[in-house]
């Protein structure tokens, strides 16, 4: 005898399909909201460093190759500063608007780290053997200040610049050499003090070095 009673199969849910179908295209619609509505904040920021990264980054030389030293005369060697984030800036003793402009802007975004502020040291390179007035040691007091042969020290931070044109090379820009004792990034002349300030801070937050 043939059961006529039967149920029929129930048929099918879509539901996985659709939500494979979610699954797709999900990364095509935020990609298109990214570009086309910045707004939500979900497009990704490109290389924003304000400072020029030096590359191949260029390793510290030996003491005896830049010759530094303390203003009392005793050899000073840049490699005893590794394990710190080293902010650089060079000219002559005399010190003039341009040069007091650079240590200003070195001295407030290093003041400005917060708790970060003991991971950071300023070196100020006297290129000549002019005296430094006292009232600039004053307000730049912290700063490390050496004297280097503009020669030698161009060398290292600007290569290319010849011997006549080194310390005029050596006063436009500024420097940051890494805590791995690696010179790393260069500022240009004339700098903006706020964009150095927020560099430096972006740097020093996203490492975990120094």
């Amino acid at each position: 005898m043939v059961n006529t009673n039967t149920t029929p199969p129930k048929p099918r849910s879509i539901k996985p399909l659709i939500w494979i179908l979610i699954a797709c295209l999900a990364p095509v619609v935020m990609a298109f909201l990214a570009y086309y509505v910045p707004a939500l904040g979900l497009r990704p920021e490109g290389n924003t460093n304000y400072g020029q990264l030096i590359i191949p980054q260029r390793s510290l030389p030996a003491a005896e190759t830049l010759g530094l030293k303390t203003l009392d005369g005793q050899p000073f060697d840049l490699q005893s500063l590794k394990g710190k984030w080293v902010l650089v800036s060079a000219d002559q003793g005399a010190c003039p608007e341009t040069c007091v402009t650079k240590l200003f802007i070195l001295r407030n975004s290093h003041a400005s780290q917060g708790k970060n502020v003991e991971r950071l040291t300023r070196v100020w390179l006297v290129t000549d053997d002019a005296p430094i007035s006292e009232q600039i040691m004053e307000a730049y007091k912290g700063t490390i200040v050496l004297r280097a042969d503009p020669v030698k020290l161009a060398g290292y931070l600007t290569p290319g610049a010849d011997a006549q044109g080194a310390a005029a090379a050596l006063a436009k820009p500024m420097w940051i050499i890494d805590p791995l004792g690696n010179l790393m990034i260069q500022y240009p002349e004339n700098s903006d003090p706020v964009s150095v300030r927020k560099d430096i801070s972006k740097l020093i937050y996203n490492s975990r070095i120094g």
